[in-house]
């Protein structure tokens, strides 16, 4: 496709920098918005144009707007963890409700926008699934602020599409992993275990571990935000629909790490949602995106990362 002007939210992030990347690769000229409070300045890719903005500031964003005329937005910003929103469902609603209001009404102000691509949750919107693998068409019924801030915002993004004619892709992530992810806190289970693994400290599992989880490795997740560039309307899973559990991200990771220590378990976290996994042949068929990376590769180029990050042999 012709080279477009791309504006990604969240671009300093660990999903929303790899999209960046690919893009530039592709020869769109990007440019990025996010405050910082998460992404990192050496994420950045030095050839997107980066403007430190918070998603909730409307006029900075209609400077930005004004200013870039992008073609396409990659709204990737978002605030995402789960038990983090249970304590502070106000804040998420603010930045994930309203952040993405504000950058819709950019959108519709500029004139220039012709699709919005918008990464919501498949772990979080259809809560326990009433089908497995889920499909786009399974009942939604998030069970948390964060999946329900996320559904809300797929509600207005459509309400822009049928009132504004403005073309969108909702794509709904399973629980993405990999180089660039925040070993630190709630999230990502595949960061924590591995920063933990590689300075040797003593790891986790909560519950019995028998959780399972639809893990797509980032640089899948990359290529299926540009498949949707130029391609697709409405919903679309992106994950593996290969159903992992946590024991086998353990077990694979302490291999991976040359982790010494015995599996540990702690107390399970209330309100987990205890199975799901998505069924991503929509994707397939309308996008032209298949995840392309193994769960035992995607985890070894992570450790990998963390390795040469943390300088650890």
């Amino acid at each position: 496709m012709s080279p477009e002007r791309v504006l990604v939210t969240g671009g300093a992030g660990f999903i929303g920098s790899h999209i960046v990347d690919a893009l530039v690769a592709q020869g769109h000229t990007v440019s990025v918005v996010d405050n910082l409070l998460k992404g990192k300045r050496a994420n950045l890719n030095p050839a997107a144009r980066f403007h430190q903005v918070d998603i909730r500031d409307a006029e900075a964003l209609s400077r930005v707007f004004s200013g870039e005329r992008p073609q396409v937005i990659v709204h990737q910003a978002a605030l995402a963890d789960v038990r983090g929103s249970l304590v502070d469902p106000t804040g998420y609603a603010a930045t994930n409700i309203v952040g993405t209001l504000n950058l819709l009404e950019a959108a519709r102000a500029v004139g220039t926008v012709r699709k919005f691509l918008f990464a919501s949750t498949g772990g979080a919107v259809y809560g326990d699934p009433a089908e497995l693998p889920a499909t786009e068409q399974c009942p939604v019924g998030p069970l948390d602020p964060y999946g329900a801030s996320k559904l809300a915002c797929e509600y207005y993004i459509a309400t822009y599409h049928h009132n504004y004619g403005l073309d969108y892709c909702l794509l709904r992530y399973g629980n993405v992993y990999g180089p660039r992810q925040d070993p630190e806190g709630e999230a990502g289970v595949v960061a924590i275990f591995t920063g933990r693994m590689l300075r040797g400290q003593p790891t986790v599992i909560n519950g019995d571990g028998k959780q399972v989880r639809d893990f797509v490795y980032v640089g899948d997740v990359a290529r299926a935000n540009l498949a949707a560039l130029e391609r697709g309307r409405g919903i679309y899973n992106i994950g593996t629909g290969v159903p992992t559990d946590i024991n086998t991200i353990f077990g694979e990771l302490a291999e991976a790490t040359r982790y010494t220590h015995a599996e540990a378990h702690g107390a399970a976290k209330p309100g987990e949602v205890r199975t799901t996994y998505l069924d991503v042949s929509l994707a397939q068929r309308e996008l032209g995106w298949s995840p392309a990376t193994t769960l035992s590769a995607g985890l070894s180029q992570t450790v990998a990362y963390f390795r040469e990050r943390m300088g650890v042999g």
